[in-house]
């Protein structure tokens, strides 16, 4: 992770998780979240001052972890002079005003530091829509649990809210901002529905890229296309949904789509925010799959990965592994088998063997070949246009001559009208 400040003006966190026995593996909180909080704070430029791991049978319904541990974290805080104290569970707004009330500084929870990030990180518009929206889907229920958080007028972690709106008061505008934010949502999706009908009339297949955050897939990215996106070793240095068209091979063009990284407890109002960008995922014909292959906690990424690509993508979407900084492990750390490939995007490692298996992945015997048809068959030329891509067409004395990359199945029924194969 990379320091954002000098430590001497950077917000100073406490850090507090509670591993309650009633909790599902998401909503509790481990000492491995506790260093991806931890992460996440200082990609958000704060400085992470200590670290409060309580263990309950249950949530203390007023102060969470129950006022004696409470007032530890007090100690700590005052102790390490910080200025916020940050869970890595998500707080009820009675948690939040009970806590900051015991403890005497402002209060967070993991959703509103993800939320902080986004807001720096977002540079489109699209991507300000899509971040803005979710601070408030997260403040409107909080409103009146969270005193000292909205009252703070300085900047700092927590306050990148959207705009600077009374937002203790103001519910009826809040509720306003959110509709009229959905409608320019509902417009971003339709223009991306366009592109995609345009996409799918040229016959170019969507490879979109997938991962938990800081895998590496901005990296890939570039250094398949030359995108020049900014790849840095940060949690969510890429928000913005970045396309490009990547030749897989002489036969095989595709729309390669870059995504918003995946994380453990990543916020519903996130997901449901973004969707407009995830969509990409639901009408990809290929997910690439960006594994860290030297990440120490690689088996619950991918879990948190699949699991969204679960929620998110249409049944049977194929999968590619790409196990990502290969050259970091040993060769027989890194699984074998179909849809598996190990690459270091960085030095450019296996870059050939990654577009091989994408076009394996997608291909099933396309053929890049041209046809003379009878003008009768005249209206083979829609189909074409419609289920394939369409090089060239040229209208001859002799018949429709027609340059055109199929799959499979329009391989055969063109077969006897192939003047030659390129």
């Amino acid at each position: 992770m990379e320091p954002n400040m000098d430590r001497a003006v950077q917000e100073r966190a406490v850090l507090v998780g509670l591993n309650a026995d009633c909790f599902t593996e998401e909503q509790t909180a481990t000492e491995s979240t506790l260093d991806e909080l931890e992460d996440l704070l200082e990609t958000a430029g704060g400085f992470c001052t200590g670290k409060v791991l309580q263990n309950r049978h249950a949530p203390d319904s007023h102060s969470f972890i129950g006022e004696g541990k409470a007032l530890e974290v007090k100690m700590l805080v005052e102790a390490t002079e910080s200025t916020m104290v940050i869970f890595d569970n998500e707080l009820s707004p009675g948690n939040i005003r009970a806590l900051e009330e015991i403890i005497g500084v402002t209060v967070l929870d993991r959703s509103a530091l993800i939320l902080d990030i986004f807001a720096q990180r977002a540079k489109t518009k699209e991507g300000r829509l899509q971040v803005e929206l979710a601070q408030y889907q997260y403040l409107l229920p909080r409103l009146s649990g969270m005193g000292a958080s909205l009252s703070r007028q300085g900047g700092g972690i927590g306050t990148r809210g959207p705009g600077e709106t009374k937002l203790e008061s103001d519910r009826r505008h809040i509720r306003e901002r959110i509709n009229r934010l959905e409608e320019e949502l509902e417009q971003v999706r339709k223009v991306r529905s366009v592109q995609r009908e345009r996409r799918k009339k040229n016959s170019i297949p969507v490879v979109a890229i997938v991962g938990y955050t800081n895998a590496g897939k901005s990296t890939l990215l570039n250094q398949l296309t030359g995108a020049g996106i900014p790849a840095n070793n940060r949690l969510f240095d890429t928000l913005d949904t970045t396309s490009r068209l990547l030749t897989v091979s002489d036969n095989l063009d595709v729309i390669l789509s870059d995504t918003v990284g995946f994380i453990a407890k990543l916020p519903h109002h996130l997901v449901d925010a973004f969707r407009a960008t995830l969509e990409e995922l639901e009408y990809a014909d290929l997910l690439l799959h960006v594994i860290d292959a030297s990440d120490p906690h690689l088996e619950q990424h991918i879990a948190v990965v699949d699991k969204l690509i679960a929620q998110l993508a249409k049944p049977g979407t194929p999968v590619l592994k790409c196990y990502n900084k290969a050259d970091l492990v040993y060769a027989e750390e890194i699984p074998v088998g179909k849809n598996i490939v190990a690459i270091s995007a960085k030095r450019g490692i296996n870059m050939d063997g990654l577009l091989k298996a994408i076009e394996s992945a997608l291909n099933h015997a396309r053929h890049h070949i041209v046809v003379r048809l009878p003008y009768d068959m005249g209206g083979m030329v829609e189909t074409l246009h419609d289920g394939a891509q369409v090089k060239k067409v040229d209208y001859t004395p002799e018949g429709i001559e027609i340059e055109t990359i199929v799959d499979g199945i329009l391989y055969g029924r063109l077969k006897a009208y192939i003047i030659r194969e390129c």
